[in-house]
């Protein structure tokens, strides 16, 4: 799967905006489809932090667990996940913009198994509509 790229202005400084993004406790909070996180690690923020991640999706629930890999406050926060043959590695970066925050979020699908070779690139359309709804959930939250 391509390369997806999202981005949202949202009228909320900086620290806020990161602070949003890359304390899972507050992401859980924003997007409201997040049912529940369960740190696995001792690190609750910043590298080394990994949680399970459990989502209401098309009515079931989902659970993935991810590893903060990269963490510069106030500026980048990466996420990966190998899950069910897939590694997604997720980075959100924040930067002033006019007294706003300019949000960007890319994701890259990397399959490494047969079967999710051949069918992530047919989900592309449907990840990217539920990471907008993510974005837009972190905007209506900072914005708030």
């Amino acid at each position: 799967m391509p390369r997806t790229t999202i981005t949202r202005t949202i009228d909320a400084p900086v620290d806020r905006v990161f602070e949003t993004i890359a304390d899972i406790k507050n992401f859980s909070r924003a997007v409201p489809h997040i049912v529940n996180v369960v740190f696995l690690s001792e690190v609750r923020t910043g590298v080394g932090t990994r949680f399970r991640e459990t989502r209401l999706m098309h009515g079931k629930e989902r659970s993935t667990e991810l590893e903060v890999t990269e963490y510069v406050e106030n500026e980048r926060v990466r996420m990966v996940a190998d899950t069910d043959g897939t590694v997604w590695d997720s980075v959100f970066v924040v930067s002033p913009v006019e007294g706003k925050t300019l949000l960007d979020f890319t994701m890259d699908a990397r399959p490494h198994k047969l079967l999710p070779k051949l069918v992530v690139p047919l989900m592309k359309g449907l990840v990217r509509k539920a990471i907008e709804k993510d974005m837009d959930a972190v905007k209506a939250y900072c914005e708030r």
